[in-house]
Formats: structure tokens, sequence, C-alpha cells
């Protein structure tokens, strides 16, 4: 009998010891994890970090642009005209050249080969919110919040949390 109670003793000390120890264990592993990130909470500090840069560099260049409610600033230079609805298979025609705000030169449109486009094509989404302000023989400059361009992606020369400013023409509208 004092046989099997000091053999359950030392189990329970084991069973003590192995709870400890794993508990230390779990502990010092969930420590090693990081907070899981927030994609919408990111997208909001980037678009207050880019609104900052954007009403700078509007400022610094006497640009009279507008704000979307969207965070997107544009500058109508000719409206256009014609009453298209726009819908996400407007085919759309335009040239254009995007440049980030430094000046650079990121693409642009040929003279004998615009763009062509639906609506609601694979296009940054600044466009799909720029683009509908203008109607045929418009032009548009659009300044573009990284998050309605590329994010934080890179592709190409662009880097990643990039503002991007475009002009744009509408040559046609189908």
């Amino acid at each position: 009998m004092i046989k099997r109670w000091i053999n359950l003793q030392i189990e329970l000390k084991m069973k003590k010891y192995l709870l400890l120890f794993l508990l230390a264990g779990v502990l010092g592993l969930s420590s090693c994890i990081k907070d899981p990130v927030d994609p919408y909470k990111q997208a909001e500090e980037q678009l207050a970090k880019d609104e900052v840069i954007i009403k700078k560099f509007i400022a610094d260049n006497n640009i009279p642009a507008l704000r979307d409610a969207s965070g997107v600033y544009y500058q109508i230079i000719e409206p256009g005209s014609g009453s298209v609805n726009y819908t996400a298979n407007t085919k759309i025609t335009v040239q254009y050249k995007g440049k980030l705000l430094n000046g650079t030169v990121f693409d642009f449109s040929k003279d004998n080969q615009p763009f062509v486009f639906n609506l609601g094509d694979r296009i940054i989404n600044g466009w799909k919110i720029g683009v509908p302000l203008i109607q045929k023989g418009g032009k548009i400059r659009l300044i573009i919040p990284s998050g309605y361009a590329y994010g934080s992606q890179a592709p190409g020369s662009i880097p990643g949390n990039s503002i991007l400013d475009f002009d744009i023409e509408i040559v046609d509208i189908q």
C-alpha cells in the first residue's frame, strides 16, 4: 500500500512537470507568433499616408484637383461630349501617360496605338473611378492613391505603394 502511494505521488509529480513543461512551451511559442495582419487597417493607414503626399503634391504644383469620395483626385481638363452611361462592358479607347509623382514616366500609349479596354476589365480601380467622369474627347488628370493602383505590389518599374499620376484622353467610347 505504501509502495502504491509512493508510485501515485511520483506519477502526480511527473504529470505536474509535464504540464508545466507543455505550458512553458505553449507560452514560448505564442510569443513567436505575430499578430495577424488586418488588410483593411493596413489599407486605411496607407490611404492616410497617400492623402498627405497627394495634398502636398497638388499644393506644390498648383493643380486644381478635386477629391472623389474614394480618395482619387482628378482634374477635368476637358469634359468631352456625349452622354454615355458607363457600364462594365463599355469599350473605351484612350491615349494616356502614366507617371510617378517624381515625374518619372512608367507607361504611355503611342499615337498610332491607343489603349482599348472595357471598363470592367482588369484595369486599376483608379481608372474605373476616374474615366467615367468624362465623355468622348474628354481629358482628365487622375492622381491615384496606391490602394487604387497596385497597392504594395511592384509591377515593372513602379515601386510598391506608389501614387500614380495619369493624363488620359478618351478617343472613343462604344
